[in-house]
């Protein structure tokens, strides 16, 4: 026998039976599901990483203490990349008799890469530009209010006098969320001519590229492991402490969706599977009795399914790729900027994953067969003969964890899903083993119908544990979307509420706080945070001075090698949380710091390790008391070493404060300025606005994703309600021709499904609680409250579900004359 023509024409007749339509239909929705999820999440990320380039002025930089070398330009112009050299360092500028401190940005023409830089010119009209020419500058507008100069005047820098051109209204970040003075931005050349980037200067300087994807990551690649000297790479991810957050929620929130539309989507065809499974045990039988065997069998019944799988995989992943499209042309806003084109490797990928759980889902049962006895076709009451453990059996849960593990942005992820599901899983199979014993024993006292129903599912024990279990991960999953995902992306959005901070003030006297502090509040300023802010250098650890070789973390060159920015506080600042340790108590005989978790981890410290400062003239060495971790997300002055009062009371320092004020109240800010111009005032509303943006689109883009993964899970349900539908076909058959009517054969059904639902539900709920908490606190690090009244609704909605499903299953049975269903069985 031709095993390749036989599983072909055994393909055909079963499809027309309609027994691998399901099968099909499985298969495609899972990789279409996967396609789109996959090829939009890409898309979308992409997007967003594009548009938030301009956060650090391009898509990759190289930053040091000193020019970067000429071997990084070597390299990226080798790779194609466009190239910006820029240098940023603080400097007084002089006008009229007045000095002001500003942050320089020192830059060749090719600024920016990414991004827009905008200004207003002595017309009074807004433009987009690029760096400005030799001997000319643009400046901030505080910085022009506190020197008294107008578009069209001069300033003076380190000698040279450079004529103003216009005012900045718009800039790309530089990677930082503000600098410590108003930003002026010149060019290169004038800078290296007056002596500014000389030996010994304080300049960073950075080398920015632009350019493909593939590029960028191989000059990445090139250039890790040859950083030295405190250089590090800049990276969007890396740009800014406040909005990195946003950015890993973002992506995570989108993988999650990912994940459980691929694990929704290997479940219902592992259902599909199994019911196909059991159609197949008479064929099975009736070529074994034809001589057959097992192993021949095995094969013809895994050709059959591959031959369907690969179409199937191929359909779903074109149906994908549409799927999105439509998503993006639909939602205009979806991105911030155009959409990049679509990549086929997510497609190709899903196909992998499509194939892999098909034969990883599917093989089990249908090795199952090759011990189906030829026996069967004489005797249908002869079964399966009873085998030992198959290692085949690992296949499904290895499987699992493999799309657990390729779809999880991270670890945390992985194991908050995976063991929630896993949970689930257990849980179902433990209570409904505990109610089918109970309900042999206490349905007898039951009406009959609903005595009947109930003992279906313990008579059908196997059947019965395998639709609760798929009930109940198909509900546990649909929960964790349709409750916890917007639960997450709600508490997300409040985690900038109307009145964050949306100012900043630096360079505040202690002379001036009280009357600076009047002021603010009279214009409406509200959440106001004021901190002390000394600036000092670390120079020692446990003893010993720190050097940047020998920790991992790039970021701790600049630390050891810049200055370190302290604070002081009688109280725990608000957004910050004690993790370990107590707060300064005021008796301690020896100074004291409370250290920030990035810092512990960056530096491998530990409660009880000392740091030593330099701050002025003075050393001071203090013992960690405790640790924090500051909530960055919140636009708080926030620190990262905080010295206990009594130590740092004496300290030369300055104040730095936070607040928010009403928009309209925003220019009245510089009768401040004029009053005081050694304050430095800095508007971060456009940032604000960038990550609310951020949080918008992303959430957009997760609700899409969201609703191919609901598709997923519906055809879970479906696919587990059909389980047993061919021995509920001949059971119902049955019934009425022993004289049952069709309204004790509803409550029959509706008895059996509503206890399923209500299993499945219950269980379901517990579960996406507990995932929802484990991905809040563990993952997306936002405080998330399970409502009830959702999740009751769901456990009710689970119950009616299953309950009406099992109706329309038996409906058109009950319709069906008897003699004809027993006698196509």
């Amino acid at each position: 026998m031709n095993i390749w023509r036989f599983s072909a024409r055994s393909l055909r007749r079963e499809f027309r039976h309609g027994e691998l339509r399901t099968l099909a239909a499985a298969l495609v929705l899972a990789v279409a599901a996967l396609t789109a999820v996959a090829t939009l999440g890409q898309r979308v990320e992409r997007a967003i990483v594009a548009s938030a380039a301009e956060l650090i002025g391009g898509d990759l930089g190289v930053a040091a203490r000193r020019e970067v070398g000429a071997e990084y330009a070597a390299q990226a112009q080798r790779e194609g990349l466009r190239m910006n050299r820029s240098a940023e360092f603080p400097s007084v500028v002089f006008a009229a008799g007045k000095s002001q401190l500003a942050q320089v940005t020192a830059t060749d023409a090719a600024y920016p890469l990414r991004g827009v830089l905008r200004i207003r010119n002595e017309h009074g009209a807004e433009q987009d530009v690029t760096a400005p020419a030799a001997g000319t500058v643009y400046a901030d507008g505080l910085l022009l209010t506190a020197l008294g100069l107008r578009t069209g005047d001069a300033l003076e820098l380190a000698g040279k006098s450079l004529a103003v051109r216009g005012e900045i209204l718009r800039q790309p970040d530089g990677g930082q969320l503000f600098s410590l003075a108003p930003r002026i931005i010149v060019a290169l050349e004038d800078a290296q001519s007056s002596g500014l980037l000389g030996v010994g200067s304080r300049a960073r300087h950075k080398l920015m590229l632009a350019g493909e994807p593939a590029a960028l990551a191989r000059f990445q690649a090139w250039a890790k492991p040859r950083l030295s000297d405190g250089a590090q790479l800049v990276t969007v991810a890396e740009a800014q402490q406040n909005l990195r957050s946003a950015f890993e929620r973002g992506e995570s929130f989108l993988r999650l969706a990912a994940l459980l539309s691929a694990l929704l989507s290997g479940i219902a065809v592992a259902l599909a599977a199994q019911r196909y499974a059991r159609r197949k045990i008479d064929e099975v039988a009736l070529l074994r009795a034809l001589g057959l065997g097992k192993q021949r069998v095995l094969a013809s019944l895994s050709l059959s399914v591959l031959m369907l799988g690969l179409p199937a995989c191929l359909l779903g992943a074109a149906l994908g790729l549409g799927l999105q499209q439509i998503v993006l042309s639909y939602a205009g806003n979806l991105l911030p900027a155009a959409a990049p084109p679509p990549s086929l490797q997510p497609a190709l990928a899903a196909i992998a994953v499509g194939l892999a759980v098909l034969i990883g889902f599917a093989l089990p049962p249908l090795a199952r067969l090759r011990d189906v006895p030829p026996m069967r076709v004489f005797q249908r009451a002869v079964g399966l003969r009873p085998r030992r453990f198959d290692l085949l059996y690992l296949l499904p849960p290895l499987v699992a964890f493999g799309l657990i593990a390729s779809q999880s942005s991270n670890a945390t992820i992985a194991s908050a899903l995976g063991g929630s599901l896993l949970g689930v899983a257990a849980a179902t199979l433990v209570i409904g083993l505990l109610l089918i014993w109970a309900l042999r024993r206490i349905g007898r006292g039951l009406p009959g119908a609903l005595r009947f129903g109930l003992a279906n599912l313990a008579r059908r024990r196997g059947l019965s544990l395998i639709q609760a279990t798929a009930l109940a991960l198909s509900f546990t999953a649909l929960l964790l979307l349709a409750v916890v995902g917007p639960g997450l992306l709600n508490a997300w959005r409040a985690d900038l509420p109307p009145q964050t901070p949306n100012h900043f003030l630096l360079n505040l006297q202690p002379e001036q706080r009280n009357s600076v502090e009047q002021q603010l509040q009279a214009l409406g300023a509200k959440n106001l945070n004021l901190l002390p802010l000394a600036v000092g250098k670390l120079v020692a650890i446990n003893g010993k001075p720190p050097r940047p070789e020998d920790y991992d973390d790039r970021r701790a060159a600049n630390w050891i090698n810049g200055e370190t920015r302290l604070s002081w506080s009688d109280a725990l600042p608000d957004s910050n949380v004690l993790k370990e340790g107590a707060w300064f108590d005021g008796k301690a005989t020896e100074p004291q710091v409370s250290v920030e978790r990035v810092w512990v981890d960056m530096l491998r410290l530990k409660l009880g390790d000392t740091l030593s400062f330099t701050v002025g003239e003075r050393t001071l060495e203090a013992r960690i008391v405790n640790i924090r971790e500051a909530d960055w997300t919140s636009f708080r002055v926030n620190f990262f070493v905080l010295l206990d009062p009594a130590s740092a009371a004496q300290l030369p320092h300055s104040f730095i404060a936070s607040y928010w004020l009403p928009a309209q109240q925003t220019p009245q800010l510089r009768e401040i300025s004029r009053a005081n111009p050694n304050l430095s005032m800095i508007d971060i509303n456009a940032i604000l606005d960038r990550v609310r943006d951020i949080i918008d689109q992303v959430t957009s883009a997760v609700m899409a994703v969201l609703g191919f993964s609901l598709l997923a899970g519906l055809l879970v349900l479906v696919a587990a309600l059909n389980v047993s539908a061919e021995e509920r076909r001949f059971e119902t058959a049955l019934l009425r021709t022993l004289g049952a009517r069709r309204g004790q054969l509803l409550a029959t059904v509706l008895g059996e499904f509503a206890l399923l639902g209500l299993i499945a539900g219950l269980i379901a709920a517990f579960g996406a609680i507990s995932a929802g908490l484990s991905l809040g606190r563990g993952v997306f690090r936002i405080a998330w409250s399970p409502p009830l009244l959702p999740f009751a609704l769901g456990v009710l909605a689970a119950v009616a579900l299953v309950a009406f499903a099992g109706w329309l299953g038996t409906r058109g049975i009950a319709r069906t004359s008897p003699v004809v269903v027993l006698r196509k069985e």
